[in-house]
């Protein structure tokens, strides 16, 4: 029987078999001689299962690439004008408490940002001393 090129069917279908298959088989098995007709060998199904994935994750990784290229560079010095502009900002509405005037949206993103900022400098700090707990003394 030959396996169903669908990816998720890895069941033999009844849909695609050879019958002739099925009767070389039993017989090459009586008289210990190999079979003339070909058989699909796991490796090459494997293989057209790997060349799927890497092609359905191509757009993808373009995708995360792009932003990548974007997202994680680090600042240039002509960014630090508005770095400087964007702390100040933030510590002047701190002052004034404008932040009393967000929406529940906006003050739960904010809340989640900081926390996140928080997690990321507990596991860089883990990292760091390379033990979860304490320092080695």
């Amino acid at each position: 029987m030959q396996f169903c090129k669908n990816l998720l069917c890895e069941v033999e279908c009844h849909e695609h078999a050879r019958p002739s298959l099925v009767s070389t088989r039993s017989s090459s098995r009586s008289t210990g001689r190999s079979s003339s007709v070909p058989r699909t060998s796991p490796p090459s199904r494997g293989n057209s299962m790997i060349q799927a994935a890497i092609t359905a994750a191509k757009p993808k990784f373009n995708i995360f690439l792009q932003y990548a290229k974007v997202e994680l560079t680090p600042p240039k010095l002509s960014d630090i004008p508005q770095i400087r502009a964007g702390i100040g900002k933030l510590l002047s509405n701190a002052r004034s408490g404008a932040w009393k005037n967000l929406t529940v949206k906006q003050a739960t993103l904010n809340t989640l940002v900081g926390m996140e900022v928080v997690f990321w400098f507990y596991v860089g700090e883990c990292i760091g001393k390379r033990h979860i707990v304490g320092y080695k003394v």
